[in-house]
Order: C-alpha cells, then structure tokens, then sequence
C-alpha cells in the first residue's frame, strides 16, 4: 500500500454524478452510493446508531470498482438486489458506473481511494470474481441481522444471527472481498455486520472524494409534513378558542 495522508476528505461540488465517477473511481476503490429511494432512506436512518452523534448515515449501499474494458467503459463489482423488465438479478453482479449517473435516484457518491498498490488491486478484484463466479447470493436475511445488532455495539463482533452460506449484501461483500486481500477496513467487526457508513469511517488511511446533494422529500416525509402541520394549525386554534 501506497504511503498517503490519513484519512483526507476532498469536497467536490457543481459536476454531476458521471464527471465525478469518471474522474475519481479507479480500480480497487470503494464506491458508496446514498440513494433517494424509500428503502435507501430507510437504511439510512437505521444506521444512525453507528454515528457518533446517532445522524442518519449519508450511505445506503456500497461497491468496488472495477477495470475499465474495451467497450469503454468503467464496470463496478456489487451485490445488490436489480429488478428490470422480466429479470430479476439477486446477489454479486458485474454492472457498468452509469448504473448510478442519475442525480435524482443517487444524489450523494464517495469514492474511497486507499492507495492500493498493483498486486493489491488485482487481488481485491480477483476475490470480487471468485464471488460472481461462484453466483453468491443477496442476502435480505442478512440485512436485517445487521439492523437488529446495530444497537448493540458489543454483539457486532459477532457473526451475523441470520447469516446464511455463500450469501452477502453490499457493504458485507465489500468488507468481504479486502479480508480476503489482506485488508481489514473495519478491524473488530465481523465482516456480516458490516454496513456502508461502518465502511465510511474505516480506520485504515485513505482519500475520500466525496459528491453530496440534498435529496429531494420522499412522498412519506412530505405527508409527514403536512401533517404536522395542520395539527400546528389546529392546535393554534384550540388555544384561542380557549383564551
């Protein structure tokens, strides 16, 4: 691993999502990705019990980078849950960076860059296709046995309680595929207990470039609104009726 400054964090603002994934994602970065779906958001809020002063976490999902290939493009390695007409993927997949252009779905992006050197690339990489190859599976039980030990903070060392064989969710996978490497970036914590702001405040020296816009409501949060509002109002009226 390449010598560098600890943990630097460079702001990047006024591009969009594909100059800033073509200009910081290299090959054996870490990508974590804050999505503005219902499901994102929900995963957010549930990691706020890993920050320190117990925010929301900016992360919903997380990846590696991959090599760049003769169409062109930058590819990514991911597990990840992907429904499209007719097909249905679930588990370690292969997808180009452009799955996470659109600003509106994914309005934050961070790239992890710790400096890996060559042989450290290729092997991070060559553990994320061993997965692939081997068809590892998306585990929806794994996640929830992640969410239930985050308000423990001395089970997390643990294995997961729901942990299932040749099976990962996203942050999981990641952690995963740089044990395997020989890089621990959460040293304490079992690599199934692993989410993506865990990933996000990894010990180990590195660069974050980081990309962050602030979502638009979610249709739950404006209802919510709404409604505190008019028991506002009500409550308002209440009070000089009673005057």
């Amino acid at each position: 691993m390449q010598t560098t400054p600890a943990n630097q964090v460079i702001t990047v603002a006024d591009i969009s999502n594909r100059e800033f994934l073509e200009t910081y994602a290299q090959p054996g970065c870490v990508g974590l990705i804050g999505g503005a779906t219902l499901i994102d958001r929900a995963i957010r809020h549930a990691e706020r019990h890993v920050h320190p002063e117990k925010l929301g976490s900016e992360w919903s999902h997380a990846l590696v980078f991959g090599e760049r290939r003769p169409d062109g493009h930058l590819w990514l390695l991911e597990s990840d849950l992907a429904i499209q007409r007719k097909h249905i993927r679930l588990g370690v997949q292969e997808n180009r960076v452009g799955k996470y252009f659109d600003e509106v779905a994914v309005p934050s992006l961070a790239v992890l860059d710790f400096h890996l050197d060559a042989a450290q690339v290729q092997s991070v990489l060559r553990e994320s296709l061993e997965l692939l190859a081997n068809h590892t599976r998306y585990s929806l039980r794994e996640i929830l046995g992640t969410l239930v030990t985050l308000r423990r903070p001395e089970q997390r060392a643990a294995g997961n309680p729901l942990a299932r064989d040749n099976s990962y969710y996203c942050s999981a996978f990641v952690r995963y595929v740089f044990h395997r490497a020989g890089i621990d970036l959460t040293p304490g914590l079992d690599p199934k207990q692993t989410s993506p702001e865990d990933l996000a405040r990894t010990p180990l020296p590195h660069t974050t470039y980081l990309l962050l816009r602030k979502s638009a409501p979610s249709p739950i949060q404006r209802l919510h609104r709404r409604v505190k509002a008019r028991l506002r109002v009500v409550r308002a009226k209440r009070r000089g009726a009673g005057a």
